[in-house]
């Protein structure tokens, strides 16, 4: 069994705020013995992170002392060659251990972001991908991940009011195509529809259907999950894949 959980934030004043007021929703987490958690997209204040060591600090300290993989969102990284969105990985020892670049930047984001080259699988309570909201859109992304090996998916996400539906929808029909748990965290704030969700699947009678979980403010939630028992539907789904043209 691995405990698996989201943290949906609101808008802080400045970063630091923000930092020190999610500190105390993952150290409950950490309490509860979570082993991984997922934070939405852009959610400080300036949606840019230059120092990942520095300002996630507490966040780092957090994740050795628990043994806990925390995804403290995605966010804009600057260099001087490239402007990306990136979401880092703080393992359970309380050290990057990798991140995952948005590979389809959204609208506006299309005239200074550099798209991701790859979607990339980490491995500590078990084997994951990363979804970087508009990822969620293109079917090949959460399929590439599974192919690779992932048991279970983690979106960090900024959706406003307006697109909270067809989102919903997305997550659902993503788990449902690749038959796998999928944890979407988002903001909520008078802009951003909030509304994180935690997709499971249930199966009756070879028919099988989303469990949905909803987050509703500023709060984190876990929930165990038995990542074996997809392993069988999922390999009849995809053997059930025809190569057509």
């Amino acid at each position: 069994m691995v405990k698996i959980g989201l943290i949906q934030t609101r808008s802080h004043s400045t970063n630091q705020k923000g930092i020190s007021e999610i500190s105390k929703i993952l150290k409950k987490l950490g309490r509860s013995d979570t082993d991984i958690v997922c934070l939405p997209e852009q959610w400080l204040k300036n949606n840019e992170i230059r120092n990942p060591d520095i300002e996630f600090l507490e966040f780092k300290k957090i994740a050795k002392e628990f043994a806990m993989t925390i995804i403290p969102g995605a966010f804009y990284e600057v260099t001087k060659n490239r402007t990306s969105i990136i979401a880092p990985v703080i393992g359970p020892k309380g050290e990057f251990i990798g991140r995952q670049e948005k590979i389809h930047p959204f609208g506006y984001e299309k005239g200074n972001v550099n798209p991701g080259k790859e979607a990339k699988i980490f491995n500590t309570a078990c084997k994951f991908g990363v979804i970087i909201c508009y990822d969620m859109v293109f079917p090949n992304v959460a399929n590439t991940l599974v192919k690779k090996g992932a048991q279970v998916l983690l979106s960090p996400s900024r959706i406003v009011k307006r697109g909270i539906e067809p989102w919903q929808m997305y997550v659902q029909v993503r788990a449902l195509e690749n038959r796998i748990p999928i944890l979407a965290a988002n903001v909520e704030n008078r802009r951003f529809g909030g509304n994180s969700l935690i997709i499971d699947l249930a199966e009756n009678n070879k028919v099988v259907t989303t469990k949905v979980m909803k987050l509703n403010g500023e709060c984190g939630t876990s929930k165990k999950f038995d990542l074996k028992k997809y392993e069988k539907n999922r390999k009849i789904r995809f053997s059930d894949s025809n190569k057509f043209q």
